[in-house]
């Protein structure tokens, strides 16, 4: 498989790297000692701007080819960030920071593009200029749309923006994405319920919420089967359902649902928000009691460019001989916001037979180092020739 030799080379320290990122992990905005890390880095290669704050705690870099005859900018992004989790590896590496966890491969995506600058900065061998993004804040914090509206587009000239994901299961080495719609839009919900409370012997006298709460629940349900277009793919998930106490005869007052919602289309996502209030109002009514939905838009879908994904699965077939096709999936991404502010390409690496994201056993396999940074690099060269 024709990995740049030179991420051969650099294996073992982008390894050492990504290990020293894995044992002091940093959950949303509070990734400061791995922004100094990388910005550190950054400046060691000899990037031409080295710019930290954006987005509260995010970096970028410059780094201009040999060349600038179109004033072409691409953005390149890694994701920094942990969960707040306990890891379980045993690893001698693992995290020394209690109730924090490198459980999605964050650590593994920075250091391939840490190992992505190294090489651009030794080479240059491109027109343009390559701006490096490092976002914190993935793991529920919209730090890519942070370092959006901070201004970081425009401020650097990016013209397209292609990221990255480890993806366990998928043998390394392979690539896999799609065209339009990959990762769905990530909305939250809570539902709460008020009743009236009273004696458990006594159910007459009452306006019983765990029961509208119940029937609240399994309607909820049939908005996807009912509502949503068949050709079309919507998640609806009540994941707590908070009610009472330990009292065994005590009828609470109040309950609350608490969910999430995936969907791909704006339409069927709106749609499912108005379904939501009526389907709760109603059946709240029914039962002479009152519910409140409170509806969260957390990340929107991610969407490849058709352009862009053509171009990133040729690159993806030059590193590794072919590209598979990915499937849809009901996670979300907050690269999303970088793809609503400019066309580009989000894509999976292969991460081998691993513990699945967000397992507390997992760990990003360091021998996929090479074929990310070689990708990442890759892109550039291809997308901004020399000239």
């Amino acid at each position: 498989m024709p990995v740049k030799n030179r991420f051969a080379e650099l294996h073992a320290e982008i390894t050492e790297w990504r290990r020293d990122i894995h044992t002091h992990p940093e959950v949303l905005y509070e990734t400061h000692r791995t922004s100094a890390l990388v910005a550190e880095k950054l400046r060691a290669f000899g990037c031409d701007e080295v710019v930290t704050g954006i987005g509260r705690t995010g970096v970028v870099g410059i780094i201009k080819g040999k060349t600038n005859t179109g004033n072409k900018v691409i953005g390149l992004r890694a994701d920094m960030d942990a969960l707040p989790m306990q890891e379980q590896t045993g690893l001698e590496y693992a995290s020394q920071t209690d109730g924090a966890m490198h459980a999605c491969g964050h650590d593994g995506h920075t250091a391939m593009l840490l190992g992505a600058a190294k090489y651009l900065s030794e080479t240059r061998n491109f027109d343009g200029s390559v701006a490096l993004i490092f976002q914190p804040a993935e793991e529920g914090g919209n730090g890519a749309l942070a370092m959006v509206e901070d201004g970081m587009m425009d401020r650097f000239g990016i013209q397209e923006v292609y990221g990255m994901h480890n993806e366990p299961g998928l043998a390394v080495g392979e690539f896999a994405l799609r065209k339009g719609p990959l990762l769905a839009a990530v909305d939250f919900f809570t539902i709460e319920i008020e009743g009236k409370g009273g004696h458990a012997a006594m159910p007459q006298q009452t306006v019983d919420p765990t029961l509208m709460g119940t029937q609240i629940h399994t309607a909820l349900q049939s908005i996807v089967s009912r509502n949503v277009n068949p050709v079309d793919r919507a998640v609806v998930s009540v994941t707590s359902f908070q009610t009472g106490s330990d009292v065994f005869n005590v009828i609470p007052h109040t309950a609350t649902l608490k969910g999430t919602v995936r969907t791909f289309s704006p339409d069927t996502q709106d749609m499912v928000e108005v379904r939501m209030r009526e389907v709760a109002n109603g059946i709240a009514a029914t039962f002479g009691g009152k519910a409140t939905l409170e509806y969260n838009r957390i990340t929107p879908a991610t969407i490849n460019a058709d352009t862009q994904a053509e171009f990133a699965e040729d690159v993806a077939t030059v590193i590794s001989g072919g590209c598979n096709e990915a499937p849809l999936v009901m996670g979300g991404e907050d690269f999303s916001y970088m793809l609503q502010a400019r066309p580009g390409a989000f894509i999976f690496v292969g991460n081998g037979d691993s513990a699945a994201l967000h397992h507390p056993e997992y760990n990003f396999n360091d021998e996929a180092i090479p074929f990310g940074s070689s990708f990442l690099s890759e892109v550039i060269e291809r997308r901004m020739p020399a000239a």
